[in-house]
């Protein structure tokens, strides 16, 4: 065993002094180095954003896809021009999202879409999330309305019910020509312009026009898609059955053809009235024989242009009428007409008719207030009927005796002729 060195004495006063600790070792050149200094620095840095990164999105996450509070689908509109924090007060508003509009506007950023939010009227589903509805918005996906315009309207008629419809805005600065408008349902969104729909229905009408002429039958009596749009019209305003069409454009056809007078009533009351649809009276006799442009009694062939805007139906029928002679149609009281070839044929329908309507005046216990009603002014001229609201028995109204009459109501027969040639309808 090895011995211990000795251990040499101390003074009393060496021994109250602390020991001394050898100093630590000194750091190395390296460390101290400025440039590892700011790389850890950036190291630490850097750890931290990936840290509180980490952490917003995780909680943007849970933002954007998180259900909304929405209880039911609804309809919100965004007004034009409104900036992110408006859209985003207005969504709080309707009860769509319930975040701090800077959450909103932070999403939107998060999503790249700043500059994609478009104005409009929006359907939200129920329970929407954030990320659903910026991409609702986004995606333009407005609600679209549907808008039906009725066959057999004239232009004037239509653009009153445009600028009576709240969805449209602006104004129309000019009346369209008669029957460039294609009557149909169109779908537009809150907002669309008056001008817009007015071209849209134009665009629509070129479109059917073209197509139906390039169809229509080769022995048809008319030289241009004009004519062939102002024949239809007169069918649109003739009957609201749509199984009768074809065959009232054949009795028109067959009397172009024969060089017979049209003597169509809706004709008359477009002349005395023009745009404006109805006459809100019987017609008088005197005016069955006024000259008028549009007063087929009186002129040879069609009139100079349209009495209404038809529809694609009527169109079809006046381009590729039924192949038929006949020459006459009468209401038959059922709100249909009997139609014949020969003028006899036709005054047996005719009194059949008259029959008829004594049968129910014999049964009607208190008279009707038709005395209130035009007397004798076809339905057809003065109410427009479409495909979809044929004329109802119910609306027998008796009118002069000395004109006929337009078949799209059963009214009561009329009898004699005005022009040396039998009238086309009688009741």
């Amino acid at each position: 065993m090895s011995e211990r060195p000795p251990i040499s004495p101390r003074s009393p006063r060496a021994a109250l002094e602390p020991e001394q600790v050898p100093p630590p070792p000194k750091r190395s050149e390296r460390a101290r180095n400025p440039f590892v200094v700011v790389g850890n620095a950036i190291i630490t840095l850097l750890l931290i954003a990936m840290i509180g990164a980490g952490a917003v999105y995780y909680y943007g996450r849970q933002v954007l896809e998180a259900p909304g509070p929405l209880a039911e689908d609804k309809i919100v509109n965004i007004p034009q021009r409104a900036g992110k924090r408006d859209i985003a007060e207005t969504l709080n508003r309707e009860g769509v999202t319930d975040v701090n509009p800077w959450v909103f506007i932070a999403s939107v950023a998060a999503l790249k879409a700043s500059s994609d939010l478009k104005p409009g009227e929006y359907a939200f589903q129920k329970n929407a999330s954030l990320r659903d509805v910026i991409a609702t918005i986004v995606e333009g996906k407005v609600v679209q309305h549907a808008v039906t315009i009725a066959e057999g309207l004239t232009s004037e008629q239509i653009v009153a019910r445009l600028s009576d419809n709240e969805i449209f805005t602006g104004s129309v600065r000019e009346v369209p020509r008669e029957g460039t408008l294609l009557p149909e349902t169109y779908k537009f969104p809150r907002g669309t312009t008056r001008e817009q729909v007015i071209q849209r229905m134009q665009q629509a009408h070129k479109r059917v026009l073209a197509e139906i002429w390039e169809r229509r039958s080769q022995d048809l009596p008319v030289k241009s898609p004009e004519q062939l749009v102002t024949l239809a019209s007169i069918v649109e305003k003739e009957t609201g059955k749509p199984d009768e069409r074809s065959r009232v454009a054949a009795v028109f056809v067959n009397r172009l053809k024969q060089k017979i007078k049209l003597q169509s009533d809706p004709t008359i009351i477009y002349g005395l009235v023009g745009g404006k649809g109805t006459l809100g009276r019987p017609i008088k006799r005197s005016e069955i024989t006024q000259p008028s442009p549009y007063n087929t009694y009186v002129i040879e062939g069609l009139p100079p242009g349209p009495i209404s805007n038809p529809g694609r139906a009527s169109l079809e029928a006046a381009a590729n009428p039924a192949r038929t002679r006949d020459l006459y149609f009468v209401a038959d009281g059922t709100g249909g007409h009997a139609f014949t070839e020969t003028y006899d044929a036709h005054q047996k329908n005719v009194a059949k008719l008259r029959a008829m309507e004594k049968q129910i005046q014999n049964d009607t216990v208190e008279p009707a207030d038709d005395a209130q009603a035009p007397a004798g002014a076809p339905a057809a001229a003065d109410t427009a009927p479409t495909a979809t609201t044929p004329a109802r028995p119910n609306q027998q109204k008796k009118g002069p005796a000395t004109r006929p009459a337009s078949p799209a109501t059963p009214a009561p027969a009329r009898q004699g002729a005005v022009q040396p040639t039998p009238p086309v309808v009688q009741r």
